[in-house]
This record gives C-alpha cells, sequence and structure tokens, in this order.
C-alpha cells in the first residue's frame, strides 16, 4: 500500500481501518530482523504490510528462508506501545506525517537510490520534499571559523538562489548550513539520527523548531529512538539520496561526512568539495574528494554552474559569494560575512599589505609581524579593526586567521 499517513480522525470503521493500517506498517519495519530491504521484498510480493501478515507461513518461508520467517508470525511484543506513542505523536500538530513507500509525498529522488527508506516520519512542509533543486551540505562538527562561515555563506547564497539545502542537524557544519537556508527564507530539509520526538544535539532544539516551521525533519528510525553510533552513518545515505549533488564544506579524513559524499557518487549524483589550508586536518578529508574527482568549489557559481535548475531565472551571484581575492576588475566589497561591523576595510594599501601577509592560514602575532614589517602597535591595531569588520578571525593561543568572502 502506498499512502501517508496522518493521525487517525474520523469516527467509527474509518478510524480502526487507518490504525489497524498504522499498525501493520508499524509492525513490518520494527520486527526484530526486519530491516528495509526484507521489508521491501516483502512488499513486492504480497502488495501491503497488512497482506505481508494476512499470507501463509509457508509464503513467507518460500520467501525468506526458514530463519527469518518466523519472526513474522506473531507481532512484537512492544507493539502496542509503539501504536499508542505514534498515535499521539500524531496527533499533536498537522505537520506530524508518516510516509511510505510510493506515498505522493515521498521524495522521488529517494526512491531512486539502492536502499530507501520503507518509512519516513517527517515534522513539517511537505512541500520542502519537493524542491526540484536540492543539495546535501556536510562537513566537520568542528569546523574552523571560516568553514563555518564557509557553510553559513554557500547555504544562504544557494537558497536565495532557489535551492532547498538538506543536512543532518549536527553541530557545525551541518547547522551553519541549516541556518544560512533559513535566512535566506529557503526550506532546508534535517535528515536526524534519533526518533523526531528527541532533538540531537540538545543545542540544536530551537533550531529544529525552526525547520519545522519553514522545512522539514525527517527520520527513518521509531519514536523514542536515541542518538546510537551507528544510525548517523545510515542516514547519510538519506541525505545524499534526496539531493542533486553534496558539497562537503570541511572535513577531516576520518569525516562521516566523506560516507555521505562517497553514496552520492555512488548514487550518480555530483560531488563538490571546498579546499582549505594545507596544514588544517579538517581540509583532508575535502582534498582527497578533490584527487578523486570531486568538483573544487571556490564560489557559489561553481556550484551553480552544475546545478542551476533550467527553470529558473535568478539574480546574478554578487562577488562577495567567492572564495580568495577580489578581481581586478572588481573592488573589495565594504562588508565582510560574518559577525562583524559592517563598514569599510582599512585603507587600500594596508587592506593589500597586511591581508596578504596573513594568508589564510593561522598565524601569531610574531610571525605575523615579521612578515609585514609593522610595528606591533599599529599592527595590533589594525588587526582590530579587521577583526571588528569580520575580515579577520582571532582564534585561541594568540593566532590570527584571515576570513575567506564565502
Amino acid at each position: 500500500m502506498a499512502t501517508t499517513l496522518p493521525a487517525p480522525k474520523n469516527p467509527g470503521s474509518s478510524a480502526a481501518a487507518e490504525t489497524a493500517e498504522l499498525a501493520a506498517w508499524l509492525r513490518l519495519t520494527t520486527t526484530a530482523g526486519v530491516g528495509a530491504a526484507t521489508a521491501r521484498k516483502l512488499l513486492a510480493a504480497f502488495g501491503s504490510p497488512e497482506a505481508v501478515f494476512a499470507a501463509a507461513p509457508a509464503a513467507r518461508e518460500a520467501l525468506l528462508g526458514p530463519r527469518l520467517a518466523p519472526a513474522l508470525a506473531s507481532a512484537p511484543v512492544h507493539l502496542e506501545r509503539v501504536l499508542a506513542q505514534t498515535l499521539g505523536w500524531l496527533a499533536v500538530a498537522p505537520d506530524r506525517h508518516l510516509l511510505t513507500l510510493g506515498s505522493p509525498h515521498y521524495p522521488a529522488a529517494l526512491l531512486q537510490t539502492p536502499d530507501p527508506p520503507v518509512l519516513l516520519y517527517a515534522q513539517g512542509q511537505l512541500s520542502a520534499l519537493a524542491q526540484p533543486c536540492t543539495l546535501a551540505m556536510v562537513g566537520s562538527r568542528n569546523p574552523s571559523p571560516q568553514g563555518a562561515e564557509n557553510a553559513h555563506a554557500f547555504a544562504k547564497a544557494l537558497g536565495a538562489q532557489g535551492f532547498c539545502i538538506v543536512s543532518g542537524l549536527a553541530l557545525g557544519v551541518d547547522g551553519a548550513a541549516h541556518r544560512g537556508a533559513l535566512e535566506a527564507g529557503a526550506p532546508t530539509v534535517a535528515v536526524v539520527g534519533t526518533g523526531l520526538d528527541r532533538v540531537y544535539p540538545r543545542q540544536n532544539h530551537e533550531l529544529a523548531q525552526r525547520i519545522a516551521a519553514h522545512g522539514i525533519l525527517i527520520s527513518e528510525y521509531p519514536l523514542g529512538t536515541p542518538p546510537l553510533a551507528p544510525h548517523f552513518p545510515q542516514r547519510n545515505r538519506i541525505i545524499a539520496g534526496l539531493s542533486l549533488g553534496t558539497l562537503v564544506v570541511e572535513a577531516a579524513l576520518e569525516s562521516g561526512s566523506l560516507i555521505t559524499a562517497e553514496l552520492a557518487a555512488q548514487y550518480g549524483r555530483e560531488v563538490f568539495a571546498i579546499p582549505g589550508s594545507i596544514h588544517s586536518a579538517q581540509s583532508r578529508g575535502c582534498h582527497a574528494l578533490i584527487r578523486q574527482g570531486a568538483k573544487l568549489v571556490e564560489s557559489v557559481q561553481d556550484v551553480l554552474d552544475e546545478l542551476r535548475p533550467a527553470h529558473s531565472v535568478r539574480a546574478p551571484v554578487q562577488s562577495e559569494l567567492a572564495l580568495g581575492e577580489p578581481s581586478a576588475a572588481q573592488p573589495a566589497p565594504r562588508a565582510k560575512l560574518g559577525q562583524g561591523v559592517q563598514g569599510q576595510l582599512p585603507h587600500a594599501e594596508a587592506e593589500g599589505a597586511l591581508l596578504q601577509a596573513l594568508g589564510y592560514d593561522p598565524v601569531g602575532l610574531d610571525a605575523l609581524q615579521a612578515r609585514c614589517g609593522l610595528p606591533i602597535a599599529e599592527l595590533q591595531a589594525q588587526l582590530l579593526e579587521f577583526e571588528l569588520l569580520g575580515a579577520v578571525r582571532r582564534l585561541p593561543g594568540g593566532l590570527f586567521q584571515r576570513l575567506g568572502r564565502a
């Protein structure tokens, strides 16, 4: 059966039928040993969860074998509790849904992947799942200041260009990407690794509420599911599967973001990566992806060139949405991205000398003074001015880092 399951609202037999249907889907997806692949196999053979459980045991055994088939013979002991919990959750608000395979609201792009979830719990605006242009943005949970600003700025700019941003609600790059999309007034999809009655990490509770109001939260895990470590790499296949492409903003070699990128490549989707400092461990994952064929991204235009919707006509991307130096034809922008005071940078000569000396790697005051030759007092004054403008970030350990125009 292909349907979107709301909370039963009609009295009498209709409500009973809806509840029975919901119970069958929950029984299928929460029976021990029955994963998404087995559930899809059963649905293909019998047509609906109700038909799966109504079938003769011998028919199920012929399909699954003698080891797994007996698990489907009786309902799990926890089914009543799970059903009551799910009905209560659905009844709280009209923006809560269960999406089954083939539901009109089930994301079409996800159906094209090898392992789509049989059931998706959703909270928010279903229209966010129907956006034609989607981009996954993933990266480190502990990004550098520049990495976090890149994630926010790229998501905001791409959202303004008509993209729906998909990420995982984690700290760091994920959260920055969701916030950037929301600031652009664009929809954003958060794929979580817990039940939707929980928010993980807790620090993102307010962000999750904003996403539900303007985008959507989705999970394949039943309500009450805690944040278990294996769930997060598993949910990455959904992030990749929902999207036309995946942009890795900043990631170490062992980052789970590389799993998302690898899955995107397997699905035939585009993979993008933003390069970083050769001295930063948080950039090595992106560099590895680029060596493997991911598209190097220095500006929003690099993504648009590959994925911009043919039917969409948007304003040109502004020059401050490019990483690195402004070109000779473009004057330096008056304001930098970030939370600094808006205004003009210090004198052009000072900008050329000091910012050139800073580069983009973290540097200490003594090393910077040796590079540019300015007296320490003057150097500190200029650094403070750049810091207030959002062009330079002060890091722990007395280091300074120049912020690019993401």
